[in-house]
């Protein structure tokens, strides 16, 4: 995946590393020198100089054709314009913004933005949320834990029962939207056609749940 990130401090440095490391092509912007050191001379992404939410910043990082874009910068009113501009104007399917406040970031969530507002694993689950493109993340629990997540029910899954995707302890069916009505379903319940599924992960599954799908991961 081609994926930029904007700001460089300890959360954007380490989930630039950690998007290299898995083979992305990742590039960041940050508008300090001695910032960017953080990555190391080994750093194998792009680097653009420059603030996040200046429109030729993003074009010379090459948003237009980005697949991801993660706004950490130490600013939640930079991060939050970033976001906007990645996912409103440039359309970028994939777009994360880490936020120090926790009511600002639930506000921008049912806004429709997703946000991550804890630094102790921000990086991780940055890289988790990003990359998993075809799972739709609706709300990340503040401890990390637990994920909700939504799908709309692939051919492979129709007939069967929920609990061909319940893992104890790892992943749970919570409810299911069908004909534009919303249910909790039983052990009993069958998936259909047309089915959108709401399921609670944790993150240590989210591989697991995409192979039960039958979703293909997206390559780097």
């Amino acid at each position: 995946m081609k994926i930029i990130i904007m700001g460089c401090g300890r959360v954007g440095s380490q989930v630039s590393q950690l998007l290299v490391s898995h083979g992305h092509a990742v590039t960041v912007i940050d508008h300090d020198t001695n910032v960017l050191a953080r990555l190391g001379k080994d750093f194998k992404g792009r680097i653009v100089r420059g603030l996040g939410f200046d429109r030729n910043v993003l074009i010379e990082a090459g948003v237009e054709t980005a697949e991801g874009f993660v706004a950490a910068s130490s600013s939640d009113n930079a991060n939050i314009v970033a976001a906007r501009v990645a996912r409103n104007i440039f359309h970028v399917p994939r777009v994360v913004a880490r936020l120090y406040d926790p009511v600002r970031a639930e506000v921008y969530q049912r806004l429709g933005l997703t946000t991550i507002s804890s630094t102790a694993w921000g990086a991780e689950r940055i890289v988790e949320v990003v990359t998993h493109t075809d799972l739709d993340v609706l709300n990340i629990f503040q401890d990390g834990g637990t994920t909700m997540v939504r799908v709309e029910a692939p051919a492979r899954l129709h007939g069967h029962r929920i609990t061909h995707l319940n893992i104890p302890g790892e992943v749970i069916v919570t409810a299911i939207t069908r004909n534009d009505r919303t249910f909790i379903p039983v052990s009993g319940t069958e998936f259909q056609e047309g089915d959108v599924i709401y399921l609670a992960v944790i993150p240590s599954a989210m591989n697991r749940l995409e192979e039960l799908l039958g979703i293909e991961r997206m390559q780097p």
